[in-house]
């Protein structure tokens, strides 16, 4: 049986919107496993300058990453999209061990497969120390934030 995550390309822009938060939501729970199964068994990742094939490495590097990145919250929105293709633009902020606080921005281009899979994902990520006063991103999206964009600050 083929994995199957809708919606499935090629994308309107209500389907591409629904793609986004699928995976925002995903990715704020923090749950490897779960954000594995939206990627295709032989995914291909450029996350900032690491390279990740298929989903148990994408498992090995998300675990990892959440180890490193405590309080991890996420707000995606959807920028472009093409057939098969989207583009996204992301905040989120996370602390490390000592404390210290970072609000990270970055672009994603994302390919699906017929069964809604990714395929690929490449990712550009710059982080900004803040000071946890500065924080405006607090755990999952509540429903009446749905689709709106975070200021570029």
């Amino acid at each position: 049986m083929t994995d199957e995550k809708p919606p499935f390309p090629p994308f309107t822009r209500d389907s591409a919107a629904q793609k986004v938060q699928s995976a925002e939501d995903a990715w704020n729970s923090c749950d490897p496993q779960k954000v594995a199964q939206a990627y295709s068994e032989d995914s291909v990742w450029r996350n900032r300058d690491i390279f990740v094939t298929g989903r148990q490495d994408i498992v090995g590097f998300l675990t990892a990453k959440w180890q490193r990145e405590l309080d991890y919250a996420l707000r995606k929105h959807l920028w472009a999209f093409d057939g098969n293709r989207i583009a996204v633009r992301f905040q989120y902020e996370s602390h490390d061990g000592d404390g210290q606080w970072r609000r990270s921005y970055g672009n994603e281009l994302w390919e699906f497969d017929d069964h809604g899979l990714m395929t690929r994902r490449e990712a550009s990520i710059n982080d900004v120390r803040i000071d946890e006063r500065e924080r405006r991103i607090f755990g999952p999206r509540p429903q009446d934030e749905r689709g709106r964009e975070l200021p570029l600050e």
